[in-house]
């Protein structure tokens, strides 16, 4: 039957939001209590001791934290374990991390990082797998963010080596069985019932190295390259708009498939536009004969034409003009853009002030 799992919060008996520091004296207070030396032939004292440095290894990590804590708020604590290798439960019905589904990764981040003696399923060195996925940040001008279009991009792609065809070894040179894993191309890092699967750092999971490394790659089967690109800007991009190239990525070992090249965006600012929402703002200068008298003006639009804009009489200064369609195009919805117009007074000479002055005093403006 299912067994049930130990809250690593209850064992230590602190709250989940508990601080580093009350983790650590939690910790002591408890280890110093259920020490084997302070408990000798005391078997259950020697569990329990276990049990506290194993929720003590945990909660002090905060990267182990932080996936504990992502499995623990979906109830993967307390309600069961993984299949027994003899296959199945008591109920034959059995709980395997295929059953989780797509939950948001959930059930990669169980089999992967909680080790509960469960069957897995391994992959052998040197099978082909899926090269990594790699995101690039890419910078924009304005125009390009509201209107689309294309932009040439050189990533740095990290790819088969061809002199040695990813093995690492030189050409025509032996490989051996990696010490660091036995051969298995995979290693595991934890302690007690918590642990970690991760690729080989001493054969970069192909579970064998070379005795001679490749000259040119230096063992590790890979070479460094720039890989040159044209990316269509879909119209309406945002600093953090993202957008996937499926296989663009890095060549998977083996002969594997390629990941995918994610391509992230940031907008340059823009000397004369903002963006405000869907909309595009400008601020436009006008003379005091202008604001009184009203005019017409031209005003460039994103797109670099110019159109005409009414100014009506006795227009204040920070007064907004809206020119329809002119702001960012994303699918069928157009924004506008919101011209400001600051009314600049100009610098006048002494007999202009004198003139000024003249004029307030007849209209009754001084005081």
């Amino acid at each position: 039957m299912a067994t049930r799992t130990k809250d690593h919060y209850e064992t230590l008996g602190v709250a989940e939001n508990a601080s580093p520091d009350e983790i650590k004296k939690a910790y002591r207070k408890l280890a110093k209590k259920y020490h084997p030396d302070a408990n000798p032939g005391n078997p259950q004292a020697a569990e329990r001791f276990k049990e506290i440095s194993e929720a003590h290894g945990v909660l002090s990590d905060s990267e182990k934290r932080k996936k504990y804590d992502q499995i623990r708020k979906y109830g993967g604590l307390g309600a069961f374990t993984s299949r027994p290798a003899s296959g199945g439960t008591g109920d034959g019905r059995g709980f395997k991390f295929d059953d989780l589904g797509d939950l948001g990764g959930i059930g990669d981040i169980f089999s992967s990082i909680f080790d509960f003696g469960g069957k897995k399923t391994q992959k052998k060195p040197g099978q082909p797998t899926r090269g990594r996925h790699v995101e690039y940040l890419v910078e924009i001008p304005l125009k390009t963010a509201v209107r689309g279009g294309k932009v040439r991009v050189t990533v740095p792609i990290n790819e088969e080596c061809s002199t040695c065809d990813g093995t690492g070894a030189s050409p025509g040179t032996p490989l051996g069985e990696c010490a660091e894993c036995g051969g298995k191309g995979e290693v595991i890092f934890g302690q007690g019932g918590f642990s970690v699967t991760r690729p080989c750092p001493a054969c970069l999971g192909r579970g064998k190295v070379p005795e001679t490394p490749c000259p040119t790659c230096g063992g590790r089967g890979q070479a460094r390259r720039s890989k040159k690109l044209s990316v269509n800007v879909p119209s309406g991009v945002e600093s953090g708009s993202k957008i996937r190239l499926s296989g663009q990525g890095e060549r998977g070992p083996g002969g594997g498939k390629s990941g995918d090249l994610i391509i992230k965006f940031r907008v340059r600012k823009d000397r004369f536009f903002t963006r405000e929402g869907m909309n595009l703002a400008c601020e436009v200068p006008i003379n005091v004969a202008q604001a009184i008298l009203g005019s017409k003006i031209k005003v460039r639009t994103i797109d670099g034409k110019k159109v005409v804009l009414t100014i009506p009489p006795n227009t204040q200064s920070g007064t907004t003009f809206r020119v329809r369609g002119q702001g960012v195009h994303k699918g069928e919805h157009h924004g506008d853009q919101l011209v400001r117009v600051k009314v600049e007074t100009p610098e006048l000479s002494a007999e202009g002030k004198q003139a000024m002055e003249e004029l307030a005093a007849k209209e009754g403006l001084r005081h």
